[in-house]
């Protein structure tokens, strides 16, 4: 908890509200408890108000300063019904289809934190990740700086010579199956901004291969040499303090004896915090191997590139891990223009 007691901290200065489309799930209910204890927010649940309530009594969970809101019988549901109308009229969406869609809470949710009527979003403890994602990129969408869409995992080990001090930030392991030069760039900048943001430190990034600086030749290879060029370039540009290498094995990347008799001249090498995978196949394999053979602290998957913060949390998440996530998605909000300058400025059907 080293890692998200920090986040705790400075959420408790700048409480932010969040909202969980899964009001009745019991991991769900334990976070939302946790964070208003924890005085983070304000955690807004969705859902028939009787089930939320009855399961709240069984696991003997106070709902005291939480927010139950159900989309069915809200104020709001014909307004944003229109709103999301307008949005996808190019679909063909018409007037019933998007009051259907505003009934569920995944879709009501996603459109309280473009009306920024919440601060950010967590699913997905119970849905794949489809539902979660779909109503967010119908919605929400992508920040009008951002070109790419994608999710990075945060790990935290006990063996703090990993990452910066035991925390590693990986990614894409949930959304882009096989990213292309620009967008493996592209994740690599917003997973170093990410980095950047939360840690406090200029992160060191590197993008993997099974190749170390050549030592084979592929063009799946290729792609990472480029992408991390381009990485370095959009980084530049946005005066983004950190430091890119690549094409790097995970030994390399991580271990300072490997590193120094592999690449001496490295700044990355031996010491990254920031892992980029050339595809989803490896980054979700990776992601899981550490979480479940490591034993380590994992949240996410935390998405970047979005208008709006957001999370897709894992089926396999406990109310630790979702609280975590929770943590996250609020401190992103404080300085989310940090991140994305224009964000947040259009309204959905606007």
């Amino acid at each position: 908890m080293r890692f998200i007691g920090s986040l705790i901290e400075k959420l408790q200065r700048h409480p932010k509200r969040i909202v969980f489309p899964e009001g009745t799930e019991p991991r769900i209910l334990q976070a939302a408890r946790q964070f208003y204890s924890l005085r983070l927010g304000a955690p807004i649940l969705l859902g028939d108000r009787t089930q939320v309530k009855a399961a709240a009594e069984q696991l003997n969970v106070s709902l005291e300063g939480v927010r139950v809101i159900n989309p069915a019988e809200s104020e709001d549901l014909e307004s944003f019904a229109r709103r999301f109308e307008l949005l996808r009229r190019y679909k063909g969406i018409k007037e019933k289809e998007a009051m259907v869609a505003m009934h569920n809470p995944n879709y009501y949710g996603a459109m309280m934190v473009a009306m920024h009527q919440a601060d950010g979003f967590v699913s997905g403890a119970s849905e794949i990740t489809g539902s979660t994602l779909r109503p967010l990129f119908q919605i929400i969408k992508v920040a009008p700086q951002a070109t790419t869409a994608s999710s990075c995992m945060i790990m935290e080990v006990e063996d703090t010579r990993f990452g910066e001090n035991g925390v590693m930030f990986l990614a894409d392991c949930g959304v882009i199956p096989e990213p292309t030069v620009e967008q493996l760039s592209d994740i690599a900048v917003s997973t170093a901004q990410l980095a950047r943001q939360l840690l406090g430190k200029p992160p060191r990034v590197a993008l993997l291969s099974y190749s170390t600086k050549g030592s084979a030749t592929h063009p799946s290879i290729g792609k990472v040499q480029a992408a991390t060029a381009l990485a370095q370039q959009k980084a530049e540009q946005k005066r983004l303090d950190a430091d890119f290498d690549g094409e790097l094995q995970v030994d390399a990347a991580l271990v300072p004896d490997i590193a120094r008799r592999k690449l001496p001249e490295s700044k990355v090498a031996g010491y990254a915090s920031v892992l980029i995978f050339p595809d989803l196949n490896a980054g979700n394999i990776a992601s899981k191997l550490v979480q479940h053979v490591a034993r380590a602290n994992a949240y996410g998957q935390i998405l970047l590139g979005l208008d709006r913060p957001a999370a897709d949390v894992s089926r396999g998440s406990n109310a630790h891990d979702i609280l975590g996530v929770a943590a996250i998605v609020g401190v992103q909000s404080i300085a989310y223009h940090d991140l994305f300058p224009d964000a947040g400025k259009r309204l959905p059907g606007d």
